[in-house]
């Protein structure tokens, strides 16, 4: 008569999260820490900095606000995250200075993060279930209702810095992050330790004045939001303050002095289309909808309907015309 299979134990939580760290790094992800699953400290501040109408026309963000802000509503039972992140910061060619062209935001010049981000989040989950049968999991990137930021400042990923991006002190501020919500219990890492001291350059260098003070961001104003989120036409105050930027804005991460020395990325899946991270505005404004389509195809800047993208275009072109 054979034997009822014995089931194996539980694994020791410790040993686990540094198999979860391990797998992680195997998947490519750059950075990886653990969180507790615990309601976020800002709840407060997000739910103020919405009463005043900071998020401009993003709506999205008024709703799931409980889900936003507490893990184990996001996925019940919720004890641990699992915060990673990847490096995106990726070379470009220098671009002709006489040339009319549009900057594009340097994580949006690759494959659409969303996609690859989130195939690989799921292989960890997977690992992370078949490792521990009884656990649940929920993947989140940037789309879902997560406080990721926070997160992935709890679980020593990086430092929230006075720009709101998180930054690491071997890696810089050029990361994509991703998270998995598990119910498992695992030992948390030591949060990260604020090191921007005393700078205030990304505060100084933003050209419409949208870090209002250290660490607070008004949407509004961010050249990224106006450029990508933003529905209606630009405040005539900020139109002129676009800085040639077609999609999005780097201009904090440029300036920092962490970025100074960051590593580059590597990777099929994060090389640049537009070898100079830029577009040329009048092939922009000339585009058909299949050329739009044909030229971002798995692009996260498909976020922008061609239109609104062309509406930009010309706003910039009128820029550089009053020079």
């Amino acid at each position: 008569m054979s034997q009822a299979k014995v089931p194996s134990p539980p694994p020791d939580s410790h040993a686990l999260a540094a198999e979860v760290r391990a797998a992680a790094r195997r998947l490519g992800f750059d950075l990886v820490g653990i969180a507790p699953a615990e309601p976020s400290q800002y709840r407060q501040y997000l739910r103020q900095w919405l009463d005043d109408g900071r998020a401009g026309t993003m709506q999205y963000l008024h709703r799931h606000f409980e889900l936003r802000t507490d893990p184990a509503a996001c996925l019940p039972g919720a004890r641990s995250v699992v915060c990673v992140a990847a490096n995106y910061h990726v070379p470009l060619q220098q671009a002709d200075p006489a040339a009319s062209r549009g900057r594009i935001a340097r994580y949006a010049l690759g494959q659409d993060y969303h996609l690859w981000l989130k195939d690989r989040l799921h292989l960890l989950a997977d690992w992370l279930r078949q490792r521990a049968p009884d656990c649940q999991t929920r993947v989140a990137v940037d789309s879902a209702p997560v406080m990721e930021k926070e997160l992935a400042a709890r679980a020593g990923v990086g430092w929230m810095g006075k720009n709101t991006c998180i930054i690491n002190p071997q890696i810089g501020s050029w990361l994509l992050l991703g998270e998995v919500l598990c119910t498992l219990e695992l030992p948390a890492d030591e949060p990260a330790v604020d090191r921007c001291g005393s700078c205030r350059r990304c505060i100084d260098a933003c050209p419409t004045g949208a870090i209002t003070a250290p660490y607070q961001l008004d949407a509004r104003r961010c050249i990224s939001y106006l450029t990508i989120e933003h529905r209606g036409d630009i405040d005539p105050d900020l139109a002129g303050k676009l800085s040639g930027w077609l999609f999005g804005c780097d201009i904090c991460q440029e300036i920092c002095p962490w970025n100074q020395r960051a590593p580059l990325a590597a990777g099929e899946h994060l090389r640049p289309r537009f070898a100079d991270g830029a577009l040329d505005l009048q092939t922009v404004t000339a585009w058909t909808p299949p050329e739009y389509q044909a030229a971002l195809r798995h692009s996260a800047m498909k976020r922008v309907k061609l239109p609104v993208l062309q509406q930009t275009a010309r706003l910039l072109q009128h820029n550089a015309a009053r020079r």
